[in-house]
This record gives structure tokens, C-alpha cells and sequence, in this order.
């Protein structure tokens, strides 16, 4: 940043501004499901306890279940990392404004402005905290005092799926004779939205294996 710049962050001594995009997922999601429908997909809601209860209905399972998979996958190593925000009403607002550590930040978006946040290892809880608002707000403000005069404050609190590396693997299930491929695709935390096309293309070419391995003949052992 310019000297210029940097007198907005008289508590900073050095930053850097740059043009980037912002994808809102409350607008995106729905624009990759409509997608999906155009495709053909069709798409069902139902709540399952084990991976097995999709077998013999579906032949391969893509396993995106986030921190479900401690349960459906026995898989201890992914644990949350709550994360608490506040949406506002700041339209005059344009710019995004991150800290160092990335925990304070300001990110304007259509029609509102996200203010965060919180990084808690290991915390389960859905429920907002109004200390923790407090401190964000107080921290935001510090950052662009302009927010002072933000409007219809909301707490929101989300938990991000961490690993300790992403899972993007094929596994093999088997039971009593049964088999079914799997193939896991979780563990993003909190860089989905960054990195989810290129790895949604390797876990595509994962099932296109396992439709191959399904469609190739086991061959027959003479023994």
C-alpha cells in the first residue's frame, strides 16, 4: 500500500491492496443446483446413520458429509472450527478491509456486509455469543470506524470442517459379500469456496475409476 493508503490504518505500518472476486455462496449454491437439475440429477433428502444404508440403491457414494463423516466414516482426525460473524447493513462500505492474522475482517457483499470472526478449535456450539459480537464489532470499528453507524446487526455462527489434510481418496467398503466404492471428499475448512472446482474435478475422475472398475468383468480364477 502507498503511504496514502496506509493513513486509513494509522496502527499499521506496512499492507497491501489488490482487486480480487468474492463468491457469495447464499447466490452461488443455488446456481450449481440448477446446474445439477439441468443435468438430469435428481436430488433427495434423507438422513442416514451409516454409508451402507445407500447400498444396493446406488452403486458408488461421493461422501461430501463434512464433520458427518466422524460418524460415517469413522474418521476422528476432522473436528470444527467455529466461526462467529455478524451480517450488517453498511452500504456505503466498498471495500474489503483484512487484518494481518485474517481473524478481523470486513467484507462488503450484495446485500450486506460480513464482519468477522472467530477461529475456536474443537467448538461445537451453534449458538451465538454476544461477547464475542461485542469484541468483532469493536474490532471491525477499529479497522473502519464508518461501521459505527452500521444498522440491523445479526449474529451468525457456522463451523468449518477441519483436517489435518484434505480427504480426496477412494475406498472400498466391504460386508458380508457386499462391496461399495466411496469415494471421500471432505475436509476443506475453511478454503471450500477457494479450492472446491479443482478438487470436485479430481473426485470426479475418482468416480469415472470406480465406473470403470464396475463395468470391467472380475476376471475368473482357475484355481
Amino acid at each position: 500500500m502507498t503511504e496514502a493508503e496506509l493513513k486509513k490504518f494509522p496502527q499499521h505500518v506496512f499492507g497491501h491492496a489488490f482487486t480480487t472476486l468474492k463468491c457469495e455462496s447464499p447466490t452461488y449454491l443455488p446456481w450449481l443446483e440448477k446446474r445439477l437439475k439441468g443435468s438430469g440429477v435428481l436430488i433427495l433428502t434423507r438422513r442416514i446413520g451409516d454409508l451402507w444404508e445407500l447400498h444396493p440403491s446406488f452403486d458408488i457414494v461421493v461422501n461430501c458429509s463434512g464433520l458427518g463423516s466422524r460418524q460415517l466414516a469413522g474418521d476422528s482426525k476432522i473436528f470444527p472450527v467455529r466461526g462467529q460473524v455478524l451480517r450488517v447493513q453498511a452500504p456505503w462500505v466498498k471495500h474489503f478491509i483484512r487484518d494481518g492474522s485474517g481473524l478481523t475482517y470486513i467484507y462488503p457483499g450484495i446485500s450486506n456486509v460480513i464482519l468477522g470472526g472467530t477461529r475456536q478449535k474443537g467448538d461445537w456450539n451453534l449458538s451465538p455469543d454476544a461477547e464475542i459480537s461485542r469484541d468483532i464489532f469493536s474490532r471491525c470499528c477499529a479497522l473502519e470506524p464508518s461501521l459505527h453507524g452500521a444498522c440491523d446487526i445479526r449474529e451468525k455462527v457456522g463451523l468449518r470442517p477441519f483436517r489435518p489434510g484434505l480427504r480426496l481418496q477412494t475406498e472400498l467398503l466391504a460386508q458380508d459379500g457386499r462391496r461399495l466404492p466411496v469415494v471421500h471428499h471432505y475436509g476443506h475448512g475453511s478454503g471450500g469456496i477457494s479450492v472446491h472446482w479443482g478438487t470436485a474435478l479430481e473426485a470426479a475422475s475418482l468416480v469415472g475409476e470406480c465406473v470403470r472398475a464396475l463395468r470391467t468383468p472380475s476376471s475368473k480364477s482357475k484355481l
